[in-house]
């Protein structure tokens, strides 16, 4: 039974994380490399809590005691009796794997290992771990309070009572999930990294301007965003980088980036996050 969380990685997925894991009900600890960070995640969730409250979602009580329930720590030590430790750290294979290695030594026998990885595969961080049958991917979005999905990934290795578990976790702080196995890209990115290069190889191809691809895509087919602004909010690099990823998996064309998403990136063109994108957000 899931008491006690761990949340590694406390910028914008891991304090989301953290606050869904608070607001219903469980103690959480956060963990990062300073002080300085764990600061400004916790800053990040009392700005959203806020706004809650202004929105007359929430009220004071319920903020105190949602921020009660968060301690900070720089000590992966401290995480030795969490029942479930979920890593939202950067996307990077190595990095991944040295915090596991950290965590598997310091945290009790029985804790199940989680990782946020949209794109790596979940089998390969839990590998050279003693406990692989305890490890399963929790493929949370962004914005965490927002969006509702979970991508619950299951690898060869991982157990049915562990997989049912965490499952049952994500359901407990108001999301839905979906099972997957364990591929790059899962259900999610499998099929909207092709959308979203399609999009950027049609403008390169000048089909259409960027507003009339967007438009076409938001007012002919209902959805919420065009491709392009939808890049932009995600980021071109982190877009380049699943992409590159599905590709080296499958050498299937879908998962090829064009070249112009590419020379963005390389031009510091990264999409809201840097200012500009495929539309630019300086002002």
């Amino acid at each position: 039974m899931i008491k006690k969380v761990g949340v590694i990685g406390i910028g914008q997925m891991g304090a989301g994380i953290a606050q869904v894991s608070a607001q219903a009900g469980y103690s959480v600890i956060i963990n990062d490399i300073s002080d300085e960070l764990l600061q400004r995640g916790i800053r990040g969730i009392t700005k959203l809590l806020d706004k809650a409250i202004e929105k007359g979602k929430l009220d004071q009580a319920g903020k105190d005691k949602i921020l009660a329930n968060i301690k900070a720590t720089t000590e992966l030590a401290a995480l030795s009796d969490c029942d479930i430790v979920i890593e939202a750290a950067t996307e990077n294979m190595a990095i991944k794997k040295e915090i596991f290695a950290e965590l598997d030594k310091a945290c009790k026998a029985e804790a199940i290992f989680a990782t946020n990885t949209s794109s790596l595969p979940v089998g390969d961080l839990a590998a050279s771990l003693k406990r692989r049958g305890q490890f399963v991917g929790l493929h949370f979005f962004n914005p965490v309070p927002v969006m509702k999905l979970v991508e619950v990934v299951k690898t060869l290795d991982t157990a049915d009572e562990t997989f049912k578990t965490a499952k049952t976790f994500a359901e407990s702080i108001g999301k839905t999930t979906v099972s997957a196995k364990d591929t790059p890209g899962f259900v999610v990115n499998a099929l909207l990294i092709p959308y979203l290069l399609d999009a950027i190889r049609q403008y390169e191809n000048e089909l259409a301007t960027r507003e009339d691809i967007d438009n076409a895509m938001v007012l002919g087919c209902g959805h919420p965003m065009g491709p392009l602004t939808l890049t932009d909010f995600i980021g071109l690099d982190t877009t380049l980088y699943i992409a590159d990823i599905m590709y080296d998996e499958f050498k299937d064309s879908h998962y090829a980036a064009p070249p112009l998403l590419r020379r963005m990136v390389n031009a510091g063109y990264l999409g809201k996050k840097s200012g500009h994108g495929f539309y630019d957000y300086s002002k």
